[in-house]
């Protein structure tokens, strides 16, 4: 693992550390990075200024993991199901490349309503 964020949202603040994907230093290199959230199902996810191509394409992701969803050039956090799940696990919409993973606990995206400013920091 290597560089660390901040995520903010609304109230909530959480600390990520990215991998070492190509993914992971093009978004580190874009930082900072502003949008509005988007749910689905336990995802957040909002669109970002980057066009890159899927890494390393995950199916099923892990609570907590970070997701580039190259469909919508989207930034995902992942803490629980989304309407694709199937049985316990998480799973996008399509693939995603992992490029990092939250520290601590995920679950606390619940609280975050839809729309909500969301900003992403290097640490």
């Amino acid at each position: 693992m290597g560089n660390k964020i901040r995520i903010t949202a609304g109230a909530i603040e959480a600390e990520a550390e990215l991998n070492n994907t190509e993914t992971a230093e093009a978004i580190w290199q874009a930082l900072p990075i502003k949008g509005r959230v988007n749910l689905w199902g336990d995802e957040v996810y909002f669109s970002i200024p980057l066009s890159l191509q899927l890494e390393a394409g995950q199916e099923v992701v892990s609570v907590g993991d970070l997701g580039y969803w190259p469909d919508g050039n989207a930034f995902c956090i992942f803490f629980g199901p989304t309407p694709a799940s199937q049985r316990d696990e998480i799973r996008p919409a399509s693939p995603v490349t992992v490029f990092g993973r939250v520290i601590g606990d995920a679950t606390i995206f619940k609280k975050v309503p839809a729309r909500t400013k969301i900003t992403i920091k290097g640490k």
